[in-house]
């Protein structure tokens, strides 16, 4: 079934996939958008949410621009000096005449990213609308509507990605060509994560601190100026941002895949493996199957309207290992039929696991159901500083059973099919990301239903169900998280052994000074980004602060719901649009010079050395702050729903503490070091050659 059949199925699969999110889009569209108030408050989050989108994506077009002339300039050498050519070595020669096919995949990628980034946003702020007047009817109508909201964004992501990728290895037939796509949809992600998530947290935080202890109002509170904000923010960050993440780890698993094929033919005792051959189809074909399984998966997303919280929860992981059984068949089916080698079907069993075992142990350490968010909780009796003491430990200790899963996951992958095996695995993982990222894109709508039924005054029973909704949206949020940073190390692991590969430096001594330098540096930039963002985060969220003040000291009857009298809105939204755009540009910058730098300077060996260290220092920062901010997140509602005195109460206080430092932990910082890993890691893998 290689060569043209698979390319077929591949194409095929992806369409489909597109197919079925336009007709998930117009059955969202058409459900009833609920009340006027609704609607009206609907509209100012939508409209916040696009404009923000607008004019992220008209200061990136500036920077897309700029890197595809880059590309096209230092690929492209005009190699008719005889003294050039006696400088540069043969690998450097071979790629004469890439540099523009190169900078056309990287501005496809760039567009598909930001299209499927656009797609999936539009739907979330319309299903947001429709969830709540779901939820006046039932429970299940409304998990059904905000599902299937988040599974425009996932079905959309895949269906791009696998038909980007299929059509231009059917075209080019040359991974440093492809891996231009690849690098496109990095730049792309870098900034939806990075400006997305300090919109967010900043807007998070304001409203939290001057809202909800400062004045003593609820969250999502009508009064509160950056409530709107709020909820433009949980669109920006956790729909455009996650799927913008996720849409890089997918195209950066299956074009490191496509350039270990010859390392895989090695492996396994394959004879072909050329860009037909089955080794290099064989990718393509999985992450089309999973697209289909994904699909077939959302209809297994069901519950009662009397439904909880665990059965909430095993409703969607019901269509999440459904469809993690159809993509093992499926996979069993097209090996034998390949007549590969069936220890590939291990291999892919083995990342499926692996992402399964980490979005688990994430889930244990920031749950609320389970005893570590508990006990963070019950330390709020002795005040904030024992719930953020309470809070990095938990943070600290929860890296080790993904740390463990990941490594056993990486043995297995490779003693079985050598490094092409580890990024098969990594294809594994992300082949049923049609309906993972549902699961996590699900979150955010949710959570914008329970704001607009608290702002549009609704049945409190609408708010018991959109609540009951958004709990499991934290819950999926923090598991699609470590998924997602789970993924990303894989990725960025195979990504790192294409550029061994394509660079010919395949034994980086630990004894060669520059090779330390480079894993050095390589550790020390998650953290210099880290801090980046999270100071970002801070600067933003002080104006956000001054502005709530502000208005609740000089709009009469604001503060005290006078009718009539309401928030500007629009001016703190524009502030959180502002404090994320500026912020954005320079850890961007890092992340793309960085490796060129390193390059430029030290060589490839130290390249080499960068990319392992920004790998074993970012997976386990990213880890820590993911899961320590979810942690305090979910001991606050802890505390929230009840326990340890409830809302109002100074446990209550000292929560909200830890949970406003953990915002950008886990929202802005901590997914951003994802992407940061897999950026440098492509970045490498295209200028690598230059640098020998």
């Amino acid at each position: 079934m290689a060569g043209t059949p698979a390319f077929v199925i591949a194409f095929a699969s992806a369409i489909i996939g597109l197919v079925a999110a336009a007709a998930l889009a117009r059955a969202v569209v058409e459900q009833d958008a609920g009340p006027e108030r609704v609607r009206q408050v609907g509209r100012l989050i939508q409209q916040g949410a696009m404009a923000f989108l607008k004019r992220e994506y008209t200061i990136l077009a500036v920077f897309v621009a700029i890197v595809t002339l880059l590309i096209a300039a230092l690929i492209d050498f005009n190699l008719t000096d005889n003294a050039t050519i006696a400088k540069l070595n043969a690998g450097v020669q071979d790629r004469l005449g890439e540099g523009p096919w190169t900078a056309i995949c990287y501005v496809l990628g760039a567009i598909g990213s930001a299209v499927a980034g656009y797609i999936g946003m539009s739907i979330a702020v319309r299903g947001n609308m429709r969830t709540t007047a779901a939820a006046m009817i039932g429970l299940n109508p409304a998990l059904r509507v905000a599902f299937n909201s988040g599974t425009v964004m996932g079905l959309t992501v895949v269906g791009i990605g696998l038909v980007g990728v299929t059509a231009l290895w059917v075209v080019f037939q040359d991974t440093s060509t492809v891996a231009g796509f690849a690098f496109g949809a990095s730049s792309i992600a870098l900034f939806a994560r990075v400006g997305g998530g300090i919109y967010t947290k900043a807007a998070d935080v304001g409203a939290d601190l001057v809202g909800k202890v400062e004045a003593g109002i609820p969250e999502d509170d009508a009064r509160n100026p950056a409530t709107i904000a709020d909820n433009v923010g949980d669109n920006v960050g956790d729909v455009a941002g996650m799927g913008a993440d996720l849409f890089e780890s997918y195209v950066g698993a299956m074009v490191s895949a496509l350039a270990l094929v010859t390392v895989g033919a090695v492996a396994l005792g394959v004879s072909e493996s050329g860009f037909d051959s089955a080794l290099a189809v064989l990718p393509l074909v999985i992450a089309g199957v999973g697209i289909v399984a994904s699909i077939l998966g959302t209809f297994l997303v069901r519950t009662g309207d009397t439904a909880t919280m665990s059965q909430l929860l095993w409703a969607l992981r019901a269509g999440i290992f459904g469809a993690g059984a159809l993509v093992l068949v499926a996979t069993a089916a097209v090996i034998l039929v390949m007549e590969l080698p069936f220890e590939l079907f291990w291999v892919v069993l083995a990342g499926l696991v692996v992402g399964q075992v980490i979005g688990t142990a994430t889930e244990y350490f920031t749950s609320y159901e389970y005893r570590p968010t508990k006990w963070i909780a019950e330390q709020s009796a002795t005040g904030p500083a024992s719930v953020v003491i309470g809070g990095v430990a938990i943070g600290l200790i929860s890296v080790v059973v993904p740390t463990i899963a990941l490594v056993i996951g990486i043995f297995v992958a490779n003693e079985l099919a050598g490094l092409y095996g580890v990024a098969l695995a990594a294809v594994g993982m992300l082949s049923t990301l049609g309906i993972t990222l549902a699961t996590d894109a699900y979150g955010p709508v949710a959570d914008n239903a329970g704001g607009l039924a608290e702002q549009a005054h609704l049945d409190p029973e609408v708010r018991e169900r959109t609540d009951a909704l958004d709990s499991l949206g934290n819950t999926t949020a923090a598991t699609g998280k470590g998924f997602a940073i789970g993924s990303a190390v894989l990725t960025a692991l195979a990504l790192l052994a294409a550029y061994t590969q394509v660079t010919g430096v395949t034994n980086m001594q630990l004894t060669d000074a520059h090779v330390l330098i480079g894993i050095l540096l390589g550790a020390m930039l998650p953290f210099l980004f880290a801090g980046l963002t999270m100071a970002a985060v801070g600067v933003a969220a002080k104006a956000m602060i001054e502005e709530v003040r502000r208005q609740f000291r000089e709009i009469p009857g604001l503060r005290e719901g006078k009718a009539g009298v309401e928030p500007d809105a629009a001016r703190a939204v524009d502030i959180s649009t502002k404090g994320s755009l500026r912020a954005m540009m320079l850890p961007g910058a890092i992340a793309v010079l960085s490796p060129i730098i390193v390059g430029v300077v030290l060589g490839a060996e130290a390249l080499g050395g960068l990319l392992a260290g920004s790998i074993m220092a970012g997976f386990l920062l990213a880890l820590f702050m993911a899961n320590t901010g979810g942690a305090w997140d979910n001991a606050k509602k802890w505390v929230e729903a009840g326990n340890h005195g409830g809302k109002g109460s100074e446990s209550h206080a000292a929560t909200v503490v830890g949970d406003t430092i953990g915002d950008p932990f886990k929202d802005t910082s901590g997914p951003a070091i994802n992407i940061l890993m897999k950026l440098m890691a492509v970045v490498s893998l295209i200028f690598g050659p230059l640098f020998i």
